[in-house]
């Protein structure tokens, strides 16, 4: 069977997590779509958030915000082109919303939905089977409280859905997973700075532990789906009554094992540990299963450069800046780095915000430097949210 831009949708679709396959040892996953950023304001902040103020988005960063939101109802709504400069129908859609119960407890519901445009399908024969459009989908349902003063918590769990041959292979099938998160978030008002009054938080979240996939019928191997550790830290400063300025930093790495380095055309490892093992097991190897050696293009053969090296590379840093006028408009910018050895994404983000009286426009841009294995997926592209926040507390 020969299909037309279906490499498109399903591998560069991979390229969300990890593009640049040539370099050794790259993690990758199935259902990478999860992974993708769906929030503008995140992703004009280096795609940091798992410890900035809370939005009826923190799904995707870390749910425990939740319970300090401000607002007793908040829904949103993103849309995100993907490989816009390939493929003019690929898109990340996605509808999130949040109930404030009381004061110490909130739920949140969203909907992810990643289309891979229209494919056309063709037989061995080259004749026309149909035009089907590939998608995947996940559905998330969390609840977050207050476990203190300052300190939330949060629980979540996903139901993922992934279908990109649309039935067109008898040994195909869709890709279904079950996952959990768990997140903490801190928030407090510290009396660091005379004049200058603020806040500082942390937040930490284990996203997507859950059931790894199987595309097919007839074989037994199943993919481990993204599962991701979060840490991250904010400040933010309201410098008077009109002015804020926020910063941010993550770091975030994939709960996945690294893939052993192989004797060519055998099983046998020659580097690194046997990465098919459960998905508990997987999580807890992550942090050591490093082969730590790396294949030289010159010499053409591997170097050693350390187990402990390679783990370090494994971990992917942004940082970001967010201010603030009046709490109606912002501009934003942030910086994501991921190691050359593990993919080499690294790229500035820039983005703004509006907001007019219950109703918020958030908008982000995406600008690769130093792409050293292929384009990003959302290179030259904006990406935009609409919020919507009911019953606002005052003050």
């Amino acid at each position: 069977m020969k299909i037309k831009k279906l490499l498109i949708a399903a591998l560069l679709l991979t390229a969300a997590v990890s593009y640049g396959q040539h370099t050794p040892n790259v993690i990758t996953t199935a259902v990478p779509f999860i992974s993708i950023n769906p929030d503008s304001r995140g992703g004009a902040q280096g795609d940091c958030g798992v410890a900035t103020s809370p939005d009826v988005y923190s799904m995707h960063y870390n749910p425990a915000k939740y319970a300090f939101l401000d607002s007793k109802l908040s829904i949103g709504l993103g849309y995100s082109p993907w490989l816009r400069n390939l493929v003019p129908d690929m898109n990340l859609a996605y509808l999130a919303a949040a109930y404030k119960i009381n004061d110490r407890s909130a739920v949140a519901v969203s909907l992810r939905y990643f289309s891979a445009g229209e494919v056309d399908f063709r037989d061995q024969y080259n004749q026309p089977l149909g035009a089907y459009n590939p998608n995947e989908w996940a559905v998330d349902a969390t609840y977050s409280r207050m476990l203190g003063d300052y300190l939330s918590g949060a629980v979540a769990g996903r139901f993922i859905y992934s279908n990109l041959i649309q039935n067109q292979a008898d040994y195909a099938r869709a890709g279904i997973s079950v996952a959990a998160d768990i997140g903490l978030y801190y928030l407090r008002p510290v009396e660091w700075f005379k004049t200058v009054d603020a806040d500082i938080s942390w937040g930490v979240a284990i996203k997507d532990i859950g059931s790894k996939v199987n595309y097919t019928t007839s074989s037994g191997r199943r993919d481990f789906i993204p599962t991701t550790l979060r840490v991250g830290a904010g400040l933010n400063l309201h410098i008077d009554e009109y002015n804020s300025l926020g910063f941010t930093f993550d770091l975030t790495k994939l709960l996945v094992p690294t893939p052993p380095i192989k004797v060519p055309g055998t099983d046998s490892i020659l580097y690194g540990r046997d990465n098919d093992v459960a998905v508990v097991q997987g999580i807890i190897q992550s942090f050591y299963d490093a082969p730590g050696y790396s294949w030289n293009q010159n010499t053409m053969q591997y170097d050693h450069i350390g187990t402990f090296y390679e783990e370090l590379c494994e971990i992917n840093v942004g940082v970001g800046v967010e201010y603030w006028y009046n709490n109606l408009f912002s501009v934003r910018a942030g910086f994501f780095n991921e190691p050359d050895l593990k993919g080499g994404r690294r790229y500035v983000t820039v983005g703004a915000a509006l907001k007019y009286s219950m109703f918020g426009l958030d908008v982000s841009y995406l600008v690769p430097i130093g792409t050293k294995y292929g384009s990003n997926p959302l290179e030259n592209t904006l990406r935009f949210n609409l919020t919507f926040n009911l019953d606002k507390k005052k003050g």
